[in-house]
């Protein structure tokens, strides 16, 4: 099997198991950890885990946040100087991760106790807003259940984006194909 098969097969075990109520956020928080050379199929089977999360009796949202980062540059309004300074850009990416936070906050109000709520394309986040900095900030918004599709590592309970900067330590689950 592949490592895609193997993550779905450790979803649909993990999303049929009985959910607990009363979880703090950062427990309802579920990473699906697989290799960043992985995104495109992960992206292509999305669907088999809308599948799986339906058999299993809950709903699901998909929220894909790879264009969140130039949709975000696109409505400043000093854009064009930006590009002309790309370093004077670090001054409003404060304002980036506010806009990731609501944007998900807000796609978070529109679900229900027994929904699963997806994001996808977190790696386009990097290396502009940290992934912990978006899910420790909205994790106790979430109703039912956040499933965050994780291009990177777990190891001794770090996560690591892409491989590419130091990892976080957090409460959330690890869904992962191993």
């Amino acid at each position: 099997m592949s490592e895609i098969d193997d993550l779905l097969a450790a979803y649909g075990r993990f999303v049929a198991l009985p959910w607990r109520p009363n979880l703090a956020g950062p427990q309802r928080v579920w990473i699906a950890v697989y290799s960043p050379t992985q995104e495109r199929r992960i992206r292509h089977r999305v669907a088999e885990f809308e599948l799986a999360t339906k058999q299993a009796g809950h709903g699901w949202r998909l929220h894909d946040l790879t264009d969140a980062f130039p949709l975000w540059l696109g409505s400043l309004e000093y854009v064009e100087s930006y590009f002309e300074k790309p370093k004077a850009l670090s001054t409003a990416l404060g304002g980036f991760v506010d806009t990731v936070v609501s944007e998900v906050t807000e796609f978070l109000q529109g679900s229900g106790e027994g929904d699963v709520v997806a994001l996808l394309g977190v790696g386009a986040l990097y290396p502009y807003c940290r992934v912990s900095q978006v899910i420790e900030a909205v994790n106790a918004s979430v109703p039912g259940r956040l499933l965050v599709f994780f291009p990177g590592v777990y190891s001794n309970n770090v996560y690591r984006l892409l491989n590419a900067r130091d990892g976080w330590n957090y409460m959330a689950v690890p869904i992962t194909a191993g």
